[in-house]
């Protein structure tokens, strides 16, 4: 039976629909737990799996400040939902973040790096 691995995984967003915005980062995945972060923003959150499909969802928090850039999450705390596809030490997901009152689709990309 295939399941999401425990692991270290490298993570790559990217907004779509015209949304800007793009960012590496790295992800734990441990038992239904989500804890990762990049640049500017570390993640927490939960997932579940079940034939090939998982869902989750996860909330970004800033932790650094960009000097001389705005960031599209910039200062808020954002909630997102999202949905995809695992396989053998890789998955995709698209979802939503919610910020403020606007919502903006993304699309990413896990690779595993370590199991756990």
């Amino acid at each position: 039976m295939m399941t999401v691995k425990n692991g270290l995984y490298s993570i790559r967003i990217e907004m779509k629909d015209g949304g800007r915005g793009r960012a590496t980062g790295v992800i734990v995945l441990l038992d239904g737990q989500i804890l990762g972060g990049d640049t500017h923003f570390y993640y927490t959150g939960s997932y579940t799996f079940k034939n090939g499909k998982w869902r989750g969802e996860l909330i970004t928090h800033q932790h650094a400040e960009a000097l001389g850039m705005t960031l599209l999450f910039g200062g808020r705390e954002v909630a997102c939902g999202f949905t995809g596809t695992y396989s053998d030490g890789k998955a995709e997901v698209d979802g939503t973040a919610l910020v403020g009152k606007n919502s903006g689709p993304f699309h990413a990309k896990l690779t595993l790096k370590s199991s756990l």
